[in-house]
């Protein structure tokens, strides 16, 4: 389908709005946070960053969000000023370090909101809806979570209103995760929404929950090969 124009965007959130508002006060809104509501790229730029410090590599010291254009170390390394010699020579150490770094709640605190996410969010809220924010985060990165949802103006978890699931343990795949978290929504409040930048999360979504709209938001995601369902509209970001 493609993504949808900024005005095609509007109307697709504004249809979501006028769904919250008929399902209101059961219906639930479901969001993935990373590169969905948040942009996590500030973390990855400050990990990279970290690793020059500590490596000695005053290339990698430089680096910046727009660096990150997807998952690929190596790209950003790249991006950040090093050259192919340096990225051989630092990308096995370099992922080992990311992977110690980038799933805590001391890092994912640099998130910053995707655009338009935290009016929109609580435009949901204001529309008498519930929030159920599905993340494939473990729950060890609750604290630095909530820290960047209160830095954004995200609408706060409140287990009545608003509603935080995260994975219950790192060891769990995201994809795993995200089909089990579908029966906590359900528990929560009929789906009438659900927004995901993951291809295979998003499709997963509309075919459980036929009668709600699958939205899914076209950042970075995975790089698995599978294609949005073609009923399934893409949306760049929040803005309206």
């Amino acid at each position: 389908m493609g993504r949808a124009s900024l005005a095609e965007q509007g109307r697709i959130l504004g249809e979501v709005l006028a769904r919250m508002r008929a399902a209101a006060p059961e219906g639930v809104a479901v969001f993935d946070l990373d590169s969905t509501v948040m942009d996590n790229k500030p973390r990855q730029a400050r990990i990279l960053a970290d690793y020059g410090r500590a490596a000695g590599v005053p290339a990698l010291e430089g680096s910046r969000p727009e660096h990150w254009r997807g998952w690929d170390l190596a790209d950003a390394m790249r991006a950040a000023g090093l050259d192919e010699r340096g990225i051989a020579i630092h990308l096995a150490p370099f992922r080992a370090f990311w992977m110690e770094r980038f799933f805590t709640s001391a890092y994912c605190r640099l998130d910053v909101p995707a655009a338009g996410a935290p009016a929109y969010v609580r435009e949901v809220v204001l529309a008498g809806g519930r929030v159920a924010y599905v993340t494939g985060r473990p729950a060890e990165m609750r604290e630095g979570t909530l820290d960047a949802f209160r830095r954004a103006e995200l609408p706060l978890p409140d287990e009545r209103r608003v509603f935080l699931l995260m994975k219950p343990s790192a060891d769990v795949s995201d994809d795993a995760w995200k089909a089990a978290a579908r029966a906590e929504v359900e528990a929560i409040g009929p789906p009438v929404a659900a927004f995901d930048n993951e291809p295979a999360h998003v499709n997963a979504y509309a075919e459980a929950w036929p009668r709600a709209y699958a939205v899914h938001v076209d950042t970075d995601h995975s790089a698995r090969p599978i294609e949005v369902l073609e009923r399934i509209p893409s949306i760049a970001d929040f803005r309206r």
